[in-house]
């Protein structure tokens, strides 16, 4: 792959080269130091350091005790720059994000900025765990932050230029939780799904190798800011600008939009289900505008110079499952049938 060297205009200390090849093995380092504490889960990794590139944030999705927080904390630390993490509460409200109040020595009030505040323009990853159980107001506000990197507090604007939000909820509990709703699912780049690991070596040293036992040491062992994350706009903007989409490729994409949004007319069957009552909207231009910078980023990582059908293939369903909204009839089934609509729509979608 050429590497070409373009200018970061946005560095303090003036313009600096970007050069692809030489990120490319920085990202390939950022992937390996992840590994190091999160076995069996490459593709998790591979996704998450796609979106990192792509400059998107990441819901985590998965049983109690698979590692999503662990893996989280692991991108957070190999990432660098500033990090906070709230728990989501049923008794959390919006201001616990902003402000923190409470009595100093003297007795006296005070107000101190809350975890997405405390660190200024620096905040490089903000970690929702258990998201989930948040109310729908602390979704809300959340919603704003994603969307626009900004927020509103003490009659101020702060900007967090840098900000990647990551997020996590278990699919098991259902008490005491709150559905994130379809504009707040909207902002994620991708949702990944975490499993238990199926190879026989991952799940034996998971349970019985002390190292994985204690998970903030297993952090520690981590190198830290393996990236810099304050050229990672500049650097995403080189990536989307460089890597090439073909016009045959477009046509492809269009299509599969089409068939997604339409299967019906596209004649893809799925088991069980009135496919002309099955899809009641999505798939949005925003989302297949996300499925395209990730798919580039994976084009890039993987040393091309453009996508081709695999790269669209391997980012799919995390950019687009969420973005699929069901007939409510359908919702109870809804893993089983949107990835069977997807494994219909390549099937039937004539790759170039």
């Amino acid at each position: 792959m050429n590497s070409p060297t373009l200018e970061n205009q946005s560095s303090a200390d003036g313009p600096e080269p970007i050069d692809l090849e030489t990120w490319r093995k920085n990202a390939q380092a950022f992937e390996r130091e992840i590994s190091k504490a999160v076995i069996g889960q490459e593709r998790a990794i591979r996704l998450l350091t796609i979106a990192v590139f792509a400059r998107g944030h990441v819901l985590l999705e998965g049983d109690v005790g698979v590692g999503k927080t662990t893996l989280l904390r692991a991108v957070a630390r190999a990432l660098g720059g500033s990090y906070e993490r709230i728990e989501g509460t049923i008794d959390l409200m919006p201001s616990d994000m902003i402000y923190h109040t409470f009595l100093n020595e003297e007795g006296k009030p005070r107000v101190d900025p809350g975890p997405v505040l405390r660190h200024g323009t620096d905040l490089s990853v903000f970690f929702f765990n258990e998201i989930n159980r948040a109310r729908p107001q602390v979704h809300s506000l959340l919603l704003r932050l994603m969307a626009e990197r900004s927020i509103s507090a003490f009659n101020k604007e702060y900007f967090f230029p840098n900000l990647l939000v990551f997020a996590d909820r278990n699919r098991i509990e259902r008490e005491e939780t709150f559905e994130l709703p379809a504009a707040a699912r909207d902002r994620f780049l991708m949702e990944v799904g975490i499993s238990t690991p199926t190879s026989d070596a991952a799940r034996r040293d998971l349970v019985f190798e002390t190292r994985f036992h204690d998970v903030d040491a297993l952090i520690g062992s981590i190198k830290e800011s393996v990236i810099d994350h304050r050229r990672l706009n500049a650097l995403a903007k080189v990536v989307q600008s460089t890597i090439i989409v073909s016009p045959v490729l477009e046509k492809y994409v269009l299509n599969l939009w089409s068939a997604i949004r339409e299967p019906d007319k596209a004649g893809i069957p799925v088991p069980g289900v009135d496919v002309s009552r099955l899809v009641a909207g999505g798939a949005s231009p925003r989302g297949m505008s996300y499925l395209i910078r990730a798919a580039r980023v994976q084009a890039w990582l993987s040393g091309r110079e453009m996508v081709v059908p695999e790269d669209i293939r391997e980012t799919f369903e995390e950019c687009m499952a969420h973005r699929i909204f069901l007939a409510p009839v359908y919702e109870l089934r809804r893993d089983e049938i949107v990835r069977s609509l997807i494994s219909g729509v390549f099937s039937k979608v004539p790759a170039p």
